[in-house]
């Protein structure tokens, strides 16, 4: 049956919702009758994908061809002729669908947990050809088209099939592959053609400030990391040595132009460097595709894209493939709390509020002008989770950073009265995000043993740590670690202070032991404090230059001397002097003076410590790895307690925070006998003054007197 002629010119205008119902090769009474948009052609021959020929078409309207072909339906091939030239074009409206019922039924219940093998681009071979299968979530859509290099990026040539139940969008397109650069035309249901839209599944991008979407294949296939995983897998990593170095991948360093490295020659630099220093992890603020340098990452529009700065996306891979044969764990920051709102990305993806809220006063972020995902719509959390679930496993992350937990948690966060909508119990907590970040944690420990995340959350949430489980406490948010923020605040703020007034804040370094146990924490000193004008942390200690230095030696052999694994943010192990800006590299120079490389000897030395002293790291999180010896001595500003775990020798932690030198202070000590320093933050090694105890003290009667040196902290360690 012919089509009505304003069919017909919805097909050639490419405006028509079912382009598969009239185009491609269908049964009839008389056999099979094709029909295909040809432009440019002139003369059409219909073959098989073998090579068989089947049939002519003729041109009917413009570059409509239609005929009869022999045999029953199957993907077709035609051979055209046209100004003087002829080529050949595989017709797409040919192919059957790829996704099926299975599909069809989890993506409407939102449990799909393989979303990233079937929404996106996919190189795939499909009845009988190669090609890509694109698929893309819009059900309020009137019509999508797929436009990209490979048609002149025109709308009419390729509108998507729509499955009506799910409101996904899917079309194979044969005969391209990796490389490809594509986009998604919606055309809202008011008829309005919104702006291109990237892939939300895009698994790698164009360089910004181009945003086009990329077909590649997420991950490489020969990874050589099986014992670095096993390892893990078989750890409690709350009772592993975790010291985390944190990195800008665009500025740690740069190349001889100023241009960002290649993942590859991170991985030559970064890796041996982080070995060197002694840490057990890299941890990258977000490396997912974002368009505006300055928000580091944070506000990302390709969840699913690592970033093109540093080249093709199997660089990636292979640098965390490089990092784990060397035993480096690698770590991402992850931002499922709010996207930007450029016209390219997610916002009003099909015309309709559809990843966020509707209502500004859920859906708008204050502090970033950002909008923040509707937690509560099912297939959203699925998205976020499906992500969660992506980089563990084509990329073999070894943990997620999360960021902003706290913007998550509470609909009133940076919010005043009035502009915020209470949940339906009539409190402040986002149960729908709540439950998000349950559901994604408990999918990525089932997955995936070994991995572990971590919340940058500052508020007082009970239990962010603590197990998600179903018959648990629904505030159980199910991270493996905390950032312990109050950590952060209350000890710089300490060392920023003149030592003389150091003795009325005493409780700033005591506080911190009264919760350290509470749950599973991460120190962290991370970009956030050495950025908008906070300076540097050496910038941060009181005192002049050499008290500065002696400050954060000491500062540094306490915090690895406390409970809790360490983070420490690039350029902070060497004292960068300036504050981080993204747009540089670090001042690396820095490290032909004495001064920097000692502290930077100092932290190669208190990570070296920290890994092979289990007192040190066994029982980061628990409390009878912690005892103080002197808690109370705030005249002096000394400190004391003792790191314990079974089987271990204990170790003994005394810091001195201001410049007197005590020549025979007492600290008592569980066990008679010697106890070898084994860390002075005060050597002459470090740039300090020198003063120590020339190797060990001796306890006797339950008791020794230590030199403590100035603005200092020593481990003794137990030998006997």
């Amino acid at each position: 049956m012919k089509p009505p002629p304003e069919a017909i010119a919805a097909l050639i205008a490419g405006t028509h919702a079912d382009p598969f119902a009239l185009l491609g090769p269908h049964e009839g009474p008389q056999g099979t009758f094709a029909r295909a948009l040809l432009h440019g052609a002139e003369e059409a021959e219909a073959f098989s994908l073998k090579g068989a020929r089947l049939g002519r078409l003729v041109r009917v309207d413009g570059p409509l061809f239609e005929g009869w072909v022999r045999g029953k339906p199957k993907p077709l091939r035609y051979h055209c002729r046209g100004q003087g030239r002829e080529w050949w074009v595989t017709d797409p409206y040919s192919f059957g669908p790829v996704l099926g019922p299975v599909d069809d039924f989890l993506l409407a219940e939102g449990t799909h947990v393989r979303l990233f093998d079937k929404l996106g681009a996919h190189p795939i071979t499909h009845q009988g050809c190669d090609g890509v299968h694109f698929a893309v979530w819009a059900p309020n859509a009137a019509l999508v088209s797929l436009v990209g290099d490979f048609n002149g990026w025109n709308p009419a040539a390729h509108v998507m099939r729509r499955r009506v139940d799910i409101g996904v969008w899917e079309i194979f397109i044969p005969d391209i592959g990796e490389g490809a650069a594509y986009k998604y035309r919606i055309t809202a249901s008011d008829g309005t053609v919104l702006p291109l839209k990237a892939d939300p599944f895009a698994f790698a991008s164009e360089l910004r400030p181009k945003t086009a979407s990329i077909v590649a294949r997420p991950g490489k296939a020969d990874w050589g990391d099986g014992a670095h995983r096993a390892h893990w897998a078989r750890l409690d990593p709350r009772r592993a040595p975790i010291a985390i170095y944190e990195v800008h991948a665009g500025s740690w360093q740069r190349d001889e132009n100023g241009w960002f490295l290649s993942w590859d020659a991170l991985a030559e630099r970064l890796i041996p460097y982080v070995v060197d220093m002694g840490f057990t992890h890299i941890e990258f603020l977000p490396i997912s595709e974002h368009p505006y340098d300055p928000s580091w990452g944070y506000q990302t529009t390709g969840l699913y894209a690592p970033t093109a700065r540093f080249g093709d996306v199997a660089g990636f891979a292979r640098f965390v493939d490089g990092a784990h044969r060397a035993g480096i764990g690698v770590i991402i920051d992850w931002v499922p709390a709010h996207f930007p709102m450029d016209e390219h990305g997610l916002a009003r993806f099909d015309g309709t509020a559809l990843y966020e809220h509707e209502d500004p006063r859920l859906g708008f972020h204050p502090d970033w002008h950002t909008a923040i995902y509707n937690f509560g719509r099912r297939e959203v959390r699925a998205f976020l989770v499906n992500n969660a679930l992506f980089w563990a496993e084509h990329y073999h992350v070894d943990g997620l950073r999360v960021d902003a937990v706290a913007s998550m948690l509470y609909r009133d966060y940076s919010r005043p009265e009035g502009a915020w909508i209470p949940n339906a119990e009539g409190g402040r907590e986002n149960w729908e995000a709540v439950e998000f970040m349950r559901a994604a944690n408990r999918a990525l420990y089932a997955a995936h043993p070994g991995i572990f995340t971590i919340a940058e959350e500052s508020t007082a949430w009970p239990g962010v740590s603590h197990p998600a489980h179903e018959d648990g406490p629904r505030s159980n948010l199910g991270f493996g670690f905390k950032w312990n923020m109050g950590f952060m605040h209350d000890t710089l703020a300490y060392m920023g202070r003149d030592p003389v007034h150091r003795k009325y804040h005493h409780n700033e370094i005591t506080f911190g032991l009264v919760y350290a146990f509470s749950e599973n924490f991460v120190l962290p000193l991370s970009h956030d404090e050495v950025v908008h004008g906070k300076g540097s942390l050496i910038a941060k200690m009181s005192g002049d230059d050499w008290q500065q230095f002696a400050n954060l030696r000491a500062y540094y052999a306490m915090m690895w001397g406390y409970p809790g694994k360490k983070l420490l943010f690039m350029g902070q192990e060497f004292a960068q002097r300036r504050e981080w800006s993204e747009a540089r590299a670090l001042d690396w120079d820095l490290l032909d003076a004495p001064a920097h490389r000692g502290i930077q000897a100092l932290v190669r030395d208190c990570n070296r410590l920290y890994r092979t002293t289990p007192a040190l790291h066994a029982r980061d999180c628990e409390p009878e790895g912690f005892r103080w010896l002197i808690a109370d001595d705030a005249d002096n500003s000394v400190f004391a307690w003792l790191r314990l775990a079974p089987g271990a020798a204990p170790v003994a932690v005394i810091a001195n925070f201001t410049p007197q030198l005590h020549r025979a202070y007492r600290v008592p000590l569980p066990h008679d006998g010697v106890w070898a320093e084994v860390l002075n933050s005060d050597a002459a090694h470090y740039g300090g003054s020198g003063q120590g105890n020339l190797g060990q003290v001796i306890a006797q009667g339950g008791e020794a007197r230590l030199v403590l040196p100035p603005l200092a902290t020593i481990m003794l360690q137990f030998t006997g």
